[in-house]
Formats: C-alpha cells, sequence, structure tokens
C-alpha cells in the first residue's frame, strides 16, 4: 500500500500494529493469513468509520500493571518520565504523553521524535509503546481535522510522520514490551 494521506498512513500503520501484535501473541515466526486478515479487516473499518482505534485507557491500564521500568530500555534504576510526543515539539503535558524513562534513555531520545530515535540505535519499538505512539498521533490528527489530507501539504506536527512505520519485522523479531510479559 502506497498512502497518500495522514490518515492512510497513520491506519495503515495501526492495522500493521494489530496484526504484528496478534503473531507475537500466538509466537507466530512469520505472518500468515489469519494475520493478514487481521490487518485487512482492521484497515477497511478504520477507512470506513465501523471500527475506531482503541481507547488510551487502556494503555493508562497497562501502565498501572506493567513493571514499572524504563519503557525504551527496560531498566529499573534511576526512573523519570518522559514526554512520547516532546513538549518541545508540541506534545501536550497529560498522561496518555507520558511513560516511565530511565535518565540515560532519557537523555539520550531528548527532544527528538521516539521512532526517529529507535531508528538511530537500529531498533523496532516495543508494540505496547507504538501502540500508544500510534494512538496519540491518531488522536492528535483527528482533533486538528488532519486525516483527510495528503501527507505533501502535511504541517508540522508534534511526531515524525515520515518515521511512522509502513511495514513491520517478522514477529520474531518483535517485543510486546520492554521487560518479558509474565
Amino acid at each position: 500500500m502506497s498512502p497518500t494521506t495522514i490518515g492512510e498512513l497513520l491506519y495503515w500503520s495501526y492495522a500493521n500494529l494489530a496484526m504484528a501484535h496478534a503473531a507475537v501473541t500466538n509466537r507466530a515466526t512469520s505472518y500468515g493469513r489469519v494475520h493478514f486478515m487481521i490487518r485487512a479487516r482492521l484497515l477497511k473499518g478504520l477507512r470506513d468509520g465501523t471500527m475506531n482505534v482503541g481507547s488510551l485507557v487502556e494503555d493508562e491500564r497497562l501502565k498501572m500493571v506493567l513493571p514499572q521500568a524504563c519503557s525504551y530500555c527496560g531498566g529499573r534504576d534511576r526512573l523519570s518520565v518522559d514526554h512520547l510526543f516532546a513538549s518541545d515539539r508540541g506534545g501536550r503535558d497529560t498522561g496518555d504523553n507520558i511513560v516511565w524513562s530511565c535518565v540515560s534513555c532519557n537523555s539520550s531520545k531528548g527532544v527528538r521524535d521516539l521512532l526517529d530515535w529507535y531508528a538511530t540505535r537500529g531498533q523496532f519499538p516495543p508494540l505496547l509503546l507504538l501502540r500508544r505512539y500510534l494512538k496519540l498521533a491518531i488522536s492528535y490528527c483527528e482533533g486538528q481535522a488532519l486525516l483527510g489530507l495528503p501527507l505533501a501539504e502535511a504541517p508540522d506536527l508534534p511526531f515524525a510522520l515520515d518515521a511512522i512505520p509502513k511495514s513491520f519485522p517478522a514477529p520474531a523479531e518483535l517485543v510486546l514490551w520492554c521487560v518479558p510479559l509474565a
């Protein structure tokens, strides 16, 4: 797929995320027919308005029940909070934009976009962190009425539109979270 609007790009990435999440959860070594069906159904539903992106409430609940660790490396020492969308780039100072971060990762990431930062490290973000990121991006664009805007006309955004993943690594190369989940 070659997205032409902001909404198409974000929905495509979110549908790929759902496919990847299902594959990782089922411990699949590669994507299969069922995973592609999940992606196709969700993408169609998002496009025609019969399905919605999941609520950030579930992500907030996970923040409370997952082990208190850096959302980027899994470290548990010297934790602080970090904005997924940097406040210097227009990210909101709200709970849904805040994650745990160790001082080292927080300093390393700085005001860079989360996805750009992961790319410079040669890594793909944990799926649950990417899910929150994409939900925030979609919510922001919905609120600003930007989803139908052509990619070429995208204004400055609090996230890096060009870093939104269009494809995902094989399930065996992905993790749900920065620390193993029981």
